[in-house]
């Protein structure tokens, strides 16, 4: 019974951040790996980016990754989030 709300709510979180959808990082998010700001803190509020993938299975085995929603925001900085950190646009 509660491995199936859990199914059920994993899929309503993929179903609200489908791949390819445009986000915004509605919340602080602070990282150290930006190509322009390298070591150095940078805060992702208020950047644009697109959904690349949703993190739900590895090898064909089912996960429970930390951060499931890896999103692009240009050609060389991706950053993996959780959901409660984004919003649609």
């Amino acid at each position: 019974m509660l491995k199936e709300k859990i199914s059920v709510m994993e899929a309503a979180a993929s179903e609200a951040f489908p791949v390819g959808s445009r986000v915004r990082i509605a919340r602080s998010v602070v990282v150290y790996h930006h190509p322009e700001h390298r070591n150095q803190p940078f805060d992702l509020i208020g950047m644009e980016g697109t959904v690349v993938a949703q993190l739900r299975e590895w090898q064909g085995r089912e996960i429970s990754a930390n951060y499931p929603i890896c999103v692009q925001f240009g050609p060389k900085f991706s950053v993996h989030l959780q959901e409660s950190e984004l919003e649609l646009l």
